[in-house]
């Protein structure tokens, strides 16, 4: 612990009063139900976009938006939505979440247009925005010692099984639906999931749904305080404006360089949000996340190690949908097999990892970063052997599958290291800081490395060079990630 940080508070509940909560597992039903519908809502979306451009008649822009607005306000919301899961109790801000992305999912079914879509995609972002950091913390908050490694596990299958079955389904519903009602089922197909969870939900969340905050007076009784002041607006405004001004010029992508300005603006904001924090929490003051919890080593290395790996092995599935298509000639369904694969070993080994993540530990997530970086060097040679015409191009389908394993004995085990030691009473919020490092490093990944890719294709005029620099550039950061991993873990086993 630094002793220049003032320690995390004590006090805390660390467990409900009946805990183990017998209802915990059907609880962890409903949030797997909700998130799964989340998660396939972002992959199925990637195939339905040509749909989308041809039925509204949109314009690149148009379409670009349909995948940023819906990735801005879930990571602009995150740490927000989290602290006040924490603060007034996360079933209900769950439910919530649920009902926004669903009434949403409807909007953007029966789009007329395309500004209306993006409206309706901002939406499903606020409320997937809402209902993940809520998940996460009620993972924490009803699962303990191995029961939480199994769940975060079964988080890691819901995770692996949406990237495979979205793009499927996906290409099933354009293919039934046509050309105009196809594109508009894969959001309406959310509409029964949703209904189903917010009714399971309210049978089965323990109540109250929603509480509350209250904090303590100098004189140390308690008293009920404005539910504005609790949770630190001048902090969320602080914190969600600097995420958007780091994230918006890698998202919009005819960025121009007055764009980039926002992205030192948003570096100014966080440092001007760190300082508030710190005088909230002097004058005592509910700060939307207490800086202490950064001096937890396992919560700052993880939240490190996710942010990383995001950053890089996001835009393998990017570079493969490039080079498959644009290289090799294949159609956009031959490019989405060749994830399936991975993505059904990274289930399979999430689950596997999540019972044995107390037992390793940190070397789980380490074997994991190896086995990408072993999946990436089989691919560059995949490709380069194509090239030569020495090999097919679906070798991919199993140089590929190394990195499905590794994503999921990194993702699901490194959650539950990173949010172990980590207070209940900061369980959502805490959760939320992980997942905005995740989709910083997404959007800063794609843009950088799709555009060393380009410059490589422009420089060299062959597809196969150009994602070879693709995952060289991704393999180092891969390098960069598991020497984080490997550090973290020497620090826990020293004496």
């Amino acid at each position: 612990m630094n002793p220049d940080v003032e320690p995390l508070p004590t006090n805390q509940k660390t467990a409900p009063d009946d805990w183990p909560d017998p209802t915990r597992w059907r609880i962890l039903t409903v949030l797997l139900t909700a998130l799964f519908m989340s998660l396939v809502s972002v992959s199925i979306v990637n195939v339905a976009l040509p749909a989308i451009q041809q039925g509204l008649n949109a314009s690149q822009s148009n379409i670009q938006w349909v995948l940023s607005g819906y990735a801005l306000t879930f990571g602009v919301i995150l740490v927000s939505a989290g602290r006040a899961g924490d603060i007034m109790g996360r079933g209900g801000l769950f439910l919530a979440g649920v009902v926004v992305f669903t009434a949403a999912s409807i909007g953007a079914g029966l789009a007329p247009s395309a500004p209306w879509l993006n409206v309706a995609r901002f939406l499903q972002g606020l409320g997937s925005g809402l209902l993940s950091p809520q998940g996460i913390g009620m993972i924490q908050q009803y699962f303990r010692g191995a029961e939480r490694g199994r769940a975060f596990g079964y988080l890691g299958t819901a995770v692996g099984f949406s990237v495979a079955v979205g793009p499927a389904l996906g290409g099933l519903l354009i293919q039934l639906g046509g050309p105009d009602m196809g594109w508009r089922l894969t959001f309406l197909i959310n509409v029964p999931v949703g209904l189903a969870t917010i009714v399971l939900g309210w049978l089965w969340f323990p109540r109250p749904l929603i509480t509350w905050p209250k904090k303590r007076n100098p004189a140390g009784a308690s008293k009920h305080q404005g539910l504005l002041a609790s949770l630190d607006p001048v902090g969320a405004l602080l914190l969600g404006l600097a995420v958007l001004a780091v994230l918006f010029p890698f998202m919009e992508s005819r960025t121009t360089p007055l764009t980039w300005v926002l992205l030192p603006t948003g570096l100014a904001l966080a440092y001007v949000w760190v300082k508030w924090e710190r005088r909230h929490a002097r004058l005592g003051g509910s700060p939307m996340v207490d800086l202490s919890i950064f001096s937890i080593r396992s919560f700052t290395n993880g939240t490190l190690i996710m942010t990383m790996y995001f950053l890089g092995m996001t835009s393998v599935w990017v570079l493969i949908a490039l080079y498959v298509q644009m290289g090799t000639g294949r159609s956009a369904f031959q490019a989405g097999l060749f994830g399936i694969p991975a993505a059904l070993l990274s289930a399979y080994a999430a689950n596997w990892a999540g019972r044995r993540v107390l037992q390793y530990g940190r070397r789980i997530v380490i074997g994991g970063l190896l086995l990408a970086i072993l999946g990436l060097g089989l691919s560059i040679a995949v490709a380069l052997l194509y090239e030569q015409g020495l090999a097919s191009v679906w070798w991919l389908l199993l140089t590929l599958s190394f990195i499905g394993v590794a994503q999921g004995l990194v993702i699901s085990p490194n959650q539950t290291l990173t949010l172990m030691d980590v207070p209940l009473a900061y369980a959502g919020s805490s959760g939320a800081i992980m997942q905005t490092g995740q989709r910083i490093g997404s959007s800063i990944g794609i843009a950088v490395i799709t555009a060393a890719m380009f410059t490589a294709l422009s420089a060299t005029h062959s597809w196969t060079l150009a994602v070879v620099v693709g995952f060289i550039v991704v393999t180092l950061v891969m390098f960069a990630t598991l020497y984080v991993a490997i550090k973290d873990h020497k620090g826990r086993v020293q004496p």
